[in-house]
This record gives C-alpha cells, structure tokens and sequence, in this order.
C-alpha cells in the first residue's frame, strides 16, 4: 500500500538507500559501453508506451525495459484519468507556472537533492536552471494533455526521466566520490516521493496561499496525476504517494521541516534559478515571479532558499492596498494586461497574466538551445 502518516517515517528512512535496480542495471551497461549518446538520440524516437511504439530501432535490453515499464500503478483507473484531467481542465497554466518556480525551488530545500543537482554536470552547472526547465517543461505541459495518461505518451516522458535519474545514480556511484554514508542512495527512492511531494501537495498549498480555490474533486485529480508519475518514475507501490490529497498533505506537513534545510548548494541553486528568469523574461516579469513564489513558498521557506524579496511585496500588504499594488503594478509590467477590478483576489490577476508569460517561457526552455527530452548524462560534469 503507498504511504501513510503512520508509516512515513520508517519508510522514507528505507527509501533513502535504494535506488531503481531494473533502470540502474540498464544505465550502468549503456554508460560502461558508451552508447548513451546514441540512446538520448532514439529517445525522440520513443513518444509512448504501450502498443503501436516501435521499439526496433533500440538496443533490445531497453526496448525489454521500456516494455516491463509499460503497466499502470496497480490501482489505476479511468475515474483517476478522468480526476486529473479535470484539474488540468482547470488549473493546468497556474499549476504549471508554479511547478516550474516554486516547485523548482522547492526541490533545492532538500540537502541532499541540491547537492546532487549541483555536482551533476548540466543540471547543476552554468546552464542548470535553462536545462532542468526544458525537460521538466516537458514534463508538465504533458500532464496536461488530454488522454496523455491514456496513450502511454506521458508514461514514455517519465520514464525517460526515470532512466535519467539512474545516469546519475551510476555516475556518482562510478566516481567513487559519493558520501553514502552521509547522502544515502543518489536520486534515492526518498528523493524522488519527496520531490512528487513538491510538485504536487506543496503546489495545492501555494495555490491556496494564492487564494486561488482548489476544489476537493480537483485536488484528488492532481494527487492522481503525480501517483501516476511517481509509479512511471520506478517507485514501488509501498512508497508511492496515495492518491488521496488530505493523505499526502498530512504526510508532508509531518516531513517537511524534517527534510527542507538551508544549505549553501539550495542557495546556490536558487539563486541560479532566479538569475536566469531575470535574464529570459527582464527584471520586472522575473519580480512577479519571485514575489509569488514568497507567497506560495511563506517567508519561512522562501529565506530558506534565500529567495530575495521583490519589489512587489505582495505578502507584506494588507489585502486592499495589495490589489492596488498588483493590478497596477501588473499592467506596467505586462503591458496593461491586467485591469484593477474591485473586490477580486489581489494575487489573481498577475498569476493569471504571470502563467500566460510563462507559457512564453516554456516555449523558449523548449526550443532556444535547450532539449526537451530528457537527457542521461555519459559523464558526471557533462558540460557539452
């Protein structure tokens, strides 16, 4: 069964020593006989799971895994597709909009997630945040797809993610570098249910600091969109996230302060993030940005990550003077898309203009010298 409040605890502390061992056997073979140039190659060749994908272009040991990948979680249905595409239906541009900064950032809180984002090549390098963008873009805007969950096209991007995590699992572990004993496994099973925590329970809770309603049967769809997820990441059923947004919320209050630290590498990466928004999308769209993340984050958590405060201090006004700040200041900063209208959520109206800017974003991490597929790494600082 996936994970309760009752059994958190022991379970996250298990999870951190393993890994994946079907993707980590795969990967340290294509990596010892450096064909994983050429797979990232036939990974654009790959766009689903399932009947109808032509695996015979590919070296037969990951066509056979890509085939054993093929099944759903155990407890799929059509109801859990029809849920998640419901919230999609809904909230896909500000759910989107908010993985891609707040739940970026969120990621850099964990210690041992940041460090490792950090010493791995292109991912924690110069080009980090443009790079983790690109294939993470593709990630969300494939969540919202309709009948991605029923075509096997979102299950082909998480597993490519999937098969990425083990590059790096097998690279560290090949460097003889990694401190096991202080990090656990890299990308461990507890990384990647606590960052599906991030990415989901944590995004419903800043939507609501946003003041942006999430009805219950909408957040139930998004819990089943990321359970979904989290199985094609290669998680065993009994660290899964539920499917039950209460549950996972209660499990990730109980964790979070457990798990989420100030560290040099969560700064350091933060404040990559944030340089590259400044310099894609100018000071005053990136101002936006970085004052709703502090909303959605809570000071608390945004100082963690040494998010700076913005110009537009929107957590630090009353709720009147706020929607004056944030309609006015909006329409400057976007060209006056967004008109001041009494009486509405002060925050509304910039996520509103805010995600349609990002879709802009995700357009140029998708296609200005990024990749949107992901990409395993041949070596640890892999800088081409």
């Amino acid at each position: 069964m996936p994970l309760t409040t009752a059994n958190a605890v022991a379970e996250m502390e298990a999870a951190s020593k393993v890994g994946d061992p079907a993707a980590d056997a795969l990967v340290s073979d294509l990596i010892d006989n450096r064909e994983v140039d050429g797979v990232n190659h036939l990974f654009r060749t790959i766009n689903k799971l399932g009947p109808g994908q032509d695996l015979s272009q590919l070296p037969e040991r990951l066509a056979q895994f890509l085939r054993d990948a093929e099944a759903p979680p155990p407890d799929w249905s059509d109801a859990d597709v029809k849920a998640a595409e419901g919230f999609f239906d809904h909230h896909h541009g500000e759910a989107s909009m908010l993985q891609g900064t707040v739940g970026l950032i969120g990621t850099y809180l964990s210690p041992t997630g940041a460090f490792t984002l950090r010493s791995t090549g292109r991912l924690g390098g110069v080009e980090g945040p443009g790079r983790r963008l690109s294939q993470s873009s593709r990630l969300f805007i494939d969540m919202g797809k309709r009948n991605a969950m029923r075509d096997g096209s979102l299950a082909a991007t998480v597993t490519k993610v999937r098969l990425v995590h083990a590059s790096v699992r097998q690279l560290h572990k090949k460097s003889g570098e990694w401190d096991y004993a202080k990090w656990g496994e890299p990308v461990s099973q507890k990384y990647t249910t606590g960052a599906a925590c991030v990415f989901s329970t944590q995004i419903l809770q800043g939507m609501k600091n946003l003041g942006l309603h999430v009805s219950k049967d909408d957040a139930h769809g998004f819990m089943c969109a990321w359970h979904y997820v989290n199985h094609y990441l290669g998680t065993p059923e009994k660290w899964l996230l539920p499917k039950n947004a209460d549950e996972v919320e209660a499990v990730w209050n109980a964790q979070r302060d457990k798990e989420w630290k100030k560290t040099d590498d969560g700064v350091f990466m933060t404040a990559q993030a944030i340089a590259f928004y400044r310099d894609l999308v100018g000071p005053g769209a990136s101002d936006a940005y970085i004052a709703l993340t502090r909303v959605a984050l809570t000071d608390k958590y945004a100082d963690m990550a040494g998010v700076p405060k913005s110009p537009l201090d929107l957590a630090g006004k009353p709720l009147a003077v706020g929607h004056g700040l944030v309609s006015n200041t909006a329409g400057g900063l976007f060209g006056g898309a967004a008109k001041k209208t009494v009486g509405v959520n002060p925050y509304k109206e910039i996520l509103g203009v805010a995600s349609k800017a990002f879709n802009e974003v995700e357009k140029y991490a998708l296609t200005h010298d990024q990749d949107d597929q992901p990409q395993m790494h041949q070596e640890l600082h892999d800088n081409r």
